[in-house]
């Protein structure tokens, strides 16, 4: 087994080599011994050039895949590198944020904080007969004093913090109506955080048929509750109080 080996090894090798003379005059000595005298002073400096490669670059066998895999595989590599490189920047961008940026990042959605509620504070009114259309993010509420909404959760406000919500679109009442175009600039509407909470789950189910292909998710949106507490920018009706009659008058009356 060791002789044939060698003399597979010395026919790749001599076959790589191109030699002009054929292979029968080279494998002519019928003894390894023989072959080994003729061959040492040729594969000794070539075997330790190659650090014991017998088998140059030419003969080596590599296998040719298709170009859809390694696509595939690049365009993964390429898909993993990205998200790094997102995750990454986003916790940079929360790191470097600093007070003003997160002000004007808040005003943008449509929020302004104040500061946290105080005992002494008095911001819980009885109801008021006005009402105001609010945006906050993407999204419009009708609030009025005393309602509680709830909106996606906003950032960079915690439990009992006052806010005042800048993007009044509409105020009314029963004497009046203001539209803004878009925005009516002196009108605020006054808020309380009350919690942070997570909206029911949704679950998020796909499949394709005859791919063996199904796929299930479940999400919980983040939202935060609000208390309306007053609504200011337009005039307020003053409170009718009912006129009081004493019931001795109306017992009189109805005896004369």
């Amino acid at each position: 087994m060791a002789n044939r080996r060698c003399f597979q090894t010395l026919t790749r090798y001599f076959h790589s080599i191109k030699t002009p003379a054929p292979l029968s005059q080279i494998l002519a000595p019928t003894s390894a011994h023989a072959l080994r005298q003729t061959l040492t002073p040729k594969l000794s400096h070539h075997i330790f050039e190659n650090k014991f490669n017998l088998y140059p670059r030419s003969t080596l066998f590599s296998r040719h895949f298709s170009s859809r895999d390694t696509d595939k595989d690049e365009d993964d590599d390429e898909d993993d590198e990205n998200e790094e490189q997102w995750e990454s920047g986003s916790e940079d961008e929360t790191a470097i944020l600093s007070a003003e940026d997160k002000e004007t990042e808040a005003a943008e959605i449509g929020y302004k904080v104040i500061g946290p509620l105080q005992q002494p504070d008095r911001v819980f009114k009885p109801y008021e007969p006005v009402f105001a259309v609010v945006q906050i993010g993407s999204h419009q509420f009708k609030v009025s004093n005393g309602d509680c909404i709830y909106t996606e959760r906003l950032k960079y406000c915690d439990v009992n913090d006052k806010l005042i919500l800048n993007k009044v679109l509409m105020l009314g009442s029963k004497t009046q109506t203001v539209i803004g175009r878009p925005i009516l600039p002196d009108a605020a509407v006054h808020a309380v955080v009350e919690e942070h909470a997570l909206d029911a789950k949704v679950i998020i189910f796909k499949k394709k048929r005859r791919k063996n292909y199904r796929r299930t998710k479940g999400h919980r949106q983040e939202l935060t509750k609000l208390r309306i507490t007053d609504i200011q920018g337009i005039e307020k009706p003053e409170k009718i109080t009912p006129l009081k009659t004493d019931k001795k008058e109306k017992l009189a009356v109805g005896a004369s």
